[in-house]
């Protein structure tokens, strides 16, 4: 069951791909489409949002025992080095809830409101990747494996 998840996690970059898509969409459409549509890059904005975050979202399904590459290694092995990442994705999921939940609640325009819902969803598709990067740290961390 662990390796299936584990395959399933590879969907994330297909919705990375799809995000990518809607970061770039101005530059591949054009930005004079895009300055008589003003609406159409909030549109684009708020589905990069949900696509970056259902992507990591799925980051959060692969295996804590594998690490991808050798830059990555060298942080988990490192106590501190981990728990400062571990503290900086803390605050950064802090930062955008906190973020999208004020915007939501104090704007008034829908298409506004739309990209806190995808701020809040990408912040909340972060508490997977937390939840591996612990588990990622505990089980690579040099000081509790020796």
């Amino acid at each position: 069951m662990k390796s299936f998840f584990h395959y399933i996690s590879y969907l994330q970059y297909p919705l990375l791909l799809i995000g990518l898509y809607f970061a770039f969409q101005p530059f591949i459409i054009g930005i004079g489409h895009f300055k008589e549509n003003p609406d159409l890059s909030l549109q684009n904005l708020n589905s990069l949002l949900i696509f970056m975050g259902l992507a990591v979202s799925f980051s959060s399904l692969q295996d804590s025992a594998r690490v991808q590459n050798k830059f990555l290694k060298r942080i988990w092995r490192h106590p501190i080095k981990g728990k400062v990442l571990i503290a900086i994705i803390c605050i950064q999921i802090l930062f955008l809830l906190a973020f999208g939940l004020f915007g939501y609640y104090f704007k008034k325009d829908v298409a506004t409101k739309d990209i806190f819902i995808g701020v809040m969803v990408f912040g909340i598709g972060m508490f997977g990747y937390l939840k591996t990067a612990i588990e990622i740290f505990e089980h690579h961390r040099i000081d509790k494996n020796e």
